[in-house]
């Protein structure tokens, strides 16, 4: 029997066996692993965020409220948990609350709000790095505007809009691929192609998915995130009826103004009031993709109620803006739109001066009210159709300054009382020339009735005579009134030639009209009968 020549080496087999044992060992770990990283990402929320633009701190505070607490109070019954705190008071600010579904027991997703209350370009470097090609298609852009003060409007929205060009033109690449991709599934919502106005798959049809074109001033300048205007505070339209005399004709102007504009961006439209139910809610959360999996909400345009005003994206267009009120210029205003975001960006302190002392690149230091706009400018004309009654009445006393400003130059309080002696005097000249104006005329008066009178009372004598006595029933008792006026006169003419002390004449003198009142009242008794008589 032959001998087995083949070496047999025992740390081959060895090592053999241990890498059998490593791959297994290896194969385990990777089970459990993916295992793990199922079950950790079947918990992860989606996360969203909503870069908040505009208003100030409270008003900011406001909108964070309207959308959160009501699912924070249930949240804070169920887990006891701490309400986020609000960081907004310098530069940047941020917070965040979770989405909870219409049982209030699974959590939709965590929506993070970045809040920004000046328009100012130091802080484009702030708003750069939150935009991501992964984070832009759960971005959101809303803007924040107050009804104290609409005649601002168009001016704050061209500001922030400005601002977010120039965040978003020094992009990556990356990001501005991503931008384009949401702005195309964004122009395809409502128009047939699959997707409703809230962002929900849509029922299929027969005639099968074709979209709509659009329309025109539609989309036309899209940013590459998508925008809501919020209009806060709408209750406030009743103090401008009574304040500043608005009627329905300057709101709907100022509504048709501002969906002019944001059809351009496709973008969404609502105003608000605090304390009262709205669909701010559902706008928002159905512009970052968020629905109830349990309870359909559907999103519900609304232009009728003018303090409850809701316009979704891809809903409006030139004809729907043109009905609200006629004689209203879209096209003007549409690319007067255009002319207003094609001028450089430079945001302006409230004191009237601009940002690092220049304007356009010149320290000519002038505010941005009085600046002035290009022609054809939207902003000149919604500012001519909306004016600032503040500066109505700057432009009546005849100053020339900002409304903002702290400082009030005053005069000598002599150089004062001078000035309003002249406008006293003046007053004054004026009462004396129509006080004699109205001596005169009543002097000319005087004198048309006498002259007048003249011949009247020359012919009453003969008028009498033709009537002849003149007789009344006193208490059942014919009175002759001619013998009743000549007894009278008898009794004056007796009492009169009778001397009498200082005294005396000085009672007679009290009797005296009397007598004569009652001469004058037979007198006008028998005219009277005598024309009944005729």
């Amino acid at each position: 029997m032959a001998a087995n020549t083949n070496r047999y080496s025992t740390y081959t087999a060895a090592s053999t066996g241990s890498d059998s044992k490593n791959s297994d060992k290896t194969e385990k770990k990777d089970l459990w692993n993916s295992m793990l990283y199922s079950v950790a990402s079947g918990k992860r929320l989606p996360e969203k965020n909503i870069i908040l633009l505009g208003g100030t701190v409270d008003s900011q505070r406001d909108f964070f409220e309207s959308l959160s607490n009501s699912e924070l109070r249930r949240t804070l019954d169920r887990n006891a948990s701490r309400i986020p705190p609000v960081a907004n008071s310098f530069a940047l600010g941020y917070t965040y609350y979770d989405v909870l579904d219409a049982d209030q027991e699974d959590t939709l997703a965590r929506i993070s709000l970045y809040t920004l209350t000046s328009p100012s370009p130091a802080f484009a470097s702030l708003l750069q790095p939150l935009l991501t090609p992964q984070s832009i298609p759960n971005t959101l852009i809303v803007v924040l505007l107050d009804w104290s003060q609409p005649w601002k409007w168009l001016r704050q929205l061209r500001e922030w809009i400005l601002l977010l060009r120039t965040v978003l033109v020094s992009l990556s690449n990356e990001c501005k691929d991503a931008m384009e991709e949401v702005m195309l599934s964004w122009r395809d919502r409502g128009r047939g192609g699959g997707t409703n106005l809230d962002g929900t798959t849509a029922a299929p049809t027969a005639d099968g998915e074709v979209a709509l074109p659009l329309g025109p001033g539609e989309w036309e300048d899209a940013l590459g995130l998508p925008l809501c205007l919020v209009c806060q505070n709408a209750e406030k339209m009743e103090y401008l009826e009574k304040t500043q005399s608005w009627k329905e004709e300057e709101f709907d102007v100022v509504l048709q103004f501002m969906r002019t504009v944001l059809l351009k961006h496709g973008a969404s439209l609502i105003y608000t009031t605090p304390s009262v139910p709205s669909q701010l809610p559902t706008l928002i959360h159905s512009s970052l993709g968020i629905h109830s999996l349990l309870k359909k909400q559907p999103l519900k345009h609304n232009v009728i109620d003018r303090d409850r005003i809701v316009v979704p994206p891809n809903w409006d267009s030139w004809g729907k803006i043109r009905v609200l009120r006629e004689g209203f210029d879209v096209e003007r205003v549409s690319s007067g739109w255009s002319i207003d975001l094609n001028q450089p960006f430079v945001q302006h302190q409230p004191n009237g001066g601009a940002e690092n002392g220049e304007v356009n690149g010149h320290g000519d230091g002038c505010n941005e009210q009085m600046r002035e706009e290009p022609e054809g400018s939207a902003v000149a004309l919604y500012e001519q159709s909306v004016q600032d009654p503040t500066m109505d009445a700057l432009q009546l006393a005849g100053r020339n300054t900002h409304s903002t400003e702290l400082e009030v130059e005053t005069i000598d309080t002599q150089v004062f009382l001078a000035q309003q002696l002249k406008v006293l005097e003046a007053f004054r000249q004026k009462d004396e020339e129509a006080a004699e104006s109205r001596h005169k005329r009543v002097k000319k008066l005087e004198q048309d009735e006498l002259v007048g009178d003249s011949p009247t009372r020359a012919a009453e004598p003969k008028v009498l005579e033709h009537i002849g006595p003149v007789q009344f029933n006193m208490g059942g008792i014919q009175v002759d009134a001619d013998d009743m006026v000549q007894r009278l006169k008898d009794r004056q003419a007796y009492g009169s030639s009778e001397p009498a002390s200082p005294t005396g004449s000085e009672s007679g003198m009290e009797a005296a009209p009397p007598m004569e009142n009652l001469q004058a009242f037979f007198t006008e008794l028998m005219n009277k009968r005598g024309t009944s008589t005729r």
